[in-house]
């Protein structure tokens, strides 16, 4: 087998197959290995330029939809694209970024790629992309519902006052929303911390129940 066809075996399993040959072949232009690593909290994606004769390194969570995680590639190519125009001489998500994000991105905006409800979607976030596509709530929304999610549920759907189990490992206890995020306490600290509403989560416990609030 050679490299390409492994290439596209590998990717096959990971993004939509008509958006296959297009990455093979950026790979072979740009240069650049693709790590598929397990899931961090702090980011979907990284890219790194290379370094002491390495090729430019991007790596991607093992753990999203075809949808997502091909979003999230193209993202960091296009880190890998313009680093190779302007080195580090500008902003890393700055205009130049968002022109080769754009770019790149133009030709998988059709429906044998993503499906239409993601589409419509990304074609508005792609005006002015963030630097993490999970800022933009409608975007992730729409995301979401492509997800493997036959456990979890959304943290804006968790009833207020109920105790979820969120990374594996930590305990929290819903609380009220504040503005985009909402307040949840985590059962071993105390301590308050703000999740985004589409926070995926398992429900441990219902919450108490409600006062009476009439006769």
């Amino acid at each position: 087998m050679s490299q390409l066809e492994r290439n596209q075996s590998i990717l096959h399993k990971y993004i939509p197959e008509k958006a296959v040959p297009v990455i093979s072949e950026w790979i072979y232009k740009f240069d650049f290995k693709l790590r598929i690593k397990k899931s961090r909290s702090s980011k979907y994606g990284d890219y790194r330029p290379p370094t002491k004769g390495e090729n430019h390194l991007i790596t991607i969570n093992y753990d999203m939809n075809k949808y997502a995680f091909l979003i999230t590639l193209v993202h960091e190519i296009a880190h890998l694209s313009t680093y190779n125009k302007h080195k580090d001489k500008v902003k890393p998500h700055g205009e130049e970024w968002k022109l080769h994000y754009k770019f790149l991105m133009q030709q998988f905006l059709v429906p044998d790629v993503f499906p239409v409800d993601v589409i419509t979607v990304l074609r508005k976030y792609m005006n002015n992309p963030a630097a993490s596509s999970c800022s933009d709530t409608n975007l992730l929304r729409v995301l979401k519902k492509y997800d493997d999610r036959e456990k979890t549920v959304f943290l804006e759907d968790v009833p207020f006052g109920a105790t979820f189990l969120y990374n594996d490992d930590r305990y929290f206890i819903k609380g009220e929303q504040s503005r985009k995020r909402i307040k949840c306490k985590e059962k071993e600290s105390h301590a308050v911390y703000l999740f985004n509403p589409l926070t995926e989560v398992f429900v441990i416990e219902p919450a108490l129940a409600e006062e009476n609030t009439g006769n």
